[in-house]
C-alpha cells in the first residue's frame, strides 16, 4: 500500500454553520461549494469537512492541548492578530520551541486548532 496525501479532514460541530464562519471568515479558507449542510474547505490538496454532531465535542484530553488539526502560516504574528481581532481566546498564548512558533485555540464547536509557523 503506499499512501501519498491526507484527502480528507473531517470536523465536527454542533452548531456546523458557526463553524463553517470561523473556518471561512476568520481563518480566511475558501468555502467550497456546498454538499448539502457539510461545508467543505479546501486547503491545499486536502479537503476539511465539517459535519453535523449531536453531541458536543468531548474536552477529554484537550488539556494535553494536542490539535485535532494543524495550519501552517507564513506568517504567526499577523495570524494572531487576527484571531484576536475576531476576539478568539487564545488561552495558551504563542508556543515556541526550536522547530518553530504556533498557537491552540478552540474552534466554535471545541476543536482544538493549531496555526503553526516553523523555523527556516
Amino acid at each position: 500500500m503506499e499512501i501519498n496525501r491526507v484527502y480528507v479532514v473531517t470536523l465536527w460541530a454542533q452548531d456546523v454553520p458557526a463553524a463553517a464562519h470561523f473556518y471561512s471568515d476568520v481563518l480566511g479558507l475558501t468555502l467550497l461549494p456546498q454538499h448539502g449542510k457539510r461545508p467543505h474547505f479546501q486547503v491545499g490538496e486536502t479537503l476539511i469537512t465539517i459535519l453535523p454532531a449531536s453531541k458536543p465535542i468531548t474536552q477529554e484530553g484537550q488539556s494535553m492541548r494536542f490539535p485535532a488539526i494543524a495550519f501552517q502560516v507564513p506568517d504567526l504574528d499577523a495570524a494572531v492578530g487576527e484571531l484576536q481581532a475576531a476576539s478568539v481566546p487564545l488561552p495558551w498564548g504563542v508556543g515556541q520551541d526550536a522547530e518553530g512558533r504556533w498557537v491552540i485555540c478552540h474552534d466554535p464547536a471545541g476543536n482544538l486548532i493549531e496555526l503553526a509557523e516553523p523555523r527556516r
